[in-house]
């Protein structure tokens, strides 16, 4: 990905996130998908100091896959907010292509 594609519109449809890029790609994300994919500290550990860590156990409940509203972070990701009130994730706009790829 390049440093100058840019995320142009994004918007909720049904159980997706659909995404439009500048480079012409569209994306249409399953909620579900996006949500278990999560990049937080909460849903994916930290490391220790020597780098080793390990996952904490993920546990999901009613409104885990609805995607209540969504903020732009900087000019590289956007920030989720699930409907259970998990909202500490920053998708870069590299792992939402990759998710999509």
């Amino acid at each position: 990905m390049t440093e100058s594609l840019k995320l142009t519109a994004i918007a909720p449809f049904g159980n997706e996130l659909a995404l439009s890029w500048s480079d012409g790609l569209e994306q249409f994300l399953a909620l579900e998908m996006l949500r278990r994919a999560c990049p937080c500290a909460i849903c994916c550990g930290e490391p220790d100091v020597m780098g080793r860590g390990d996952a904490p156990t993920r546990s999901y409940k009613p409104g885990s896959f609805e995607l209540k509203s969504y903020d732009f972070v900087g000019g590289y990701g956007l920030s989720l907010k699930w409907a259970d009130g998990h909202a500490t994730g920053i998708y870069s706009y590299q792992l939402l292509r990759n998710l999509g790829a």
